[in-house]
């Protein structure tokens, strides 16, 4: 008899709702017969890392010691397998000229190969399919999809999957110019070692009280990629990959 995969799901942090996220990741998961999943808030449980086969994450500003940044660098490099969706590549601060994304946690963000930095609000954009030919890739069609379009700085070599373009303006940003017209990488796979991460970036959700302290009520409730087949079928391609032997 086979033993179980062992999932740790990271899912936590500021400004979405991670109530939603976590219970759709886990009913994903759960799909899965042969996976068995913890959960966690953050990284501060290297026993739980340890342990796992895989990790998946769905975070945001969640701020990894060195210590953690070591840890999950040496899961990757080690052989594991990372699905990090959304915010996980974010750090945030709030200041009186906007949202800062102080280039801190390097080694977090060079395992992960990219760092958030900014995003248009919340609109409809073109999602190309970049690499048809790829397996987690197959049979699907450019498409669009309402959500939070993510222009980040890129670190090392990125295998581009999912892509969209923009130039403009990111009100709210500090860093809020983007006059390049260059691939804006939606979805991803970065080899590790002998490991690898695939980062998607969509998936931006939010209820009606994650913006505390920021304001107490936030006027809608936001469920942007979630709302679209499309997405749940890259989740549960992403999934399959992560829980895959190398």
């Amino acid at each position: 008899m086979s033993a179980p995969l062992r999932a740790l799901l990271v899912c936590g942090g500021k400004y979405h709702d991670f109530d939603f996220a976590r219970v759709e990741l886990l009913k994903l998961l759960g799909e899965n017969p042969d996976v068995r999943t913890r959960v966690a808030e953050d990284y501060a449980n290297l026993a739980a890392l340890r342990d796992a086969d895989f990790l998946v994450t769905y975070t945001c500003d969640v701020r990894a010691s060195e210590e953690q940044q070591r840890a999950l660098a040496g899961f990757v490099e080690a052989g594991g397998r990372w699905l990090a969706l959304h915010g996980t590549n974010s750090v945030m601060d709030f200041t009186r000229n906007g949202v800062a994304c102080p280039r801190t946690h390097a080694l977090l963000m060079q395992t992960l190969g990219s760092q958030f930095l900014a995003h248009p609000p919340i609109g409809r954009f073109r999602v190309h399919v970049a690499k048809p030919e790829h397996p987690l890739l197959a049979g699907l069609a450019d498409f669009d999809v309402e959500d939070e379009l993510y222009l980040c700085e890129y670190h090392g070599e990125n295998e581009a999957l999912l892509e969209t373009r923009f130039t403009g303006e990111t009100p709210g940003f500090v860093e809020k110019s983007w006059p390049v017209d260059a691939p804006r990488l939606v979805v991803y796979l970065r080899r590790v070692g002998r490991g690898a991460v695939l980062y998607n970036t969509l998936g931006h959700c939010r209820g009606r009280h994650d913006m505390r302290p920021i304001m107490d009520v936030y006027p809608r409730v936001e469920r942007c990629a979630w709302n679209e087949p499309v997405y749940y079928e890259l989740l549960r391609r992403g999934l399959a990959w992560a829980a895959s032997p190398q």
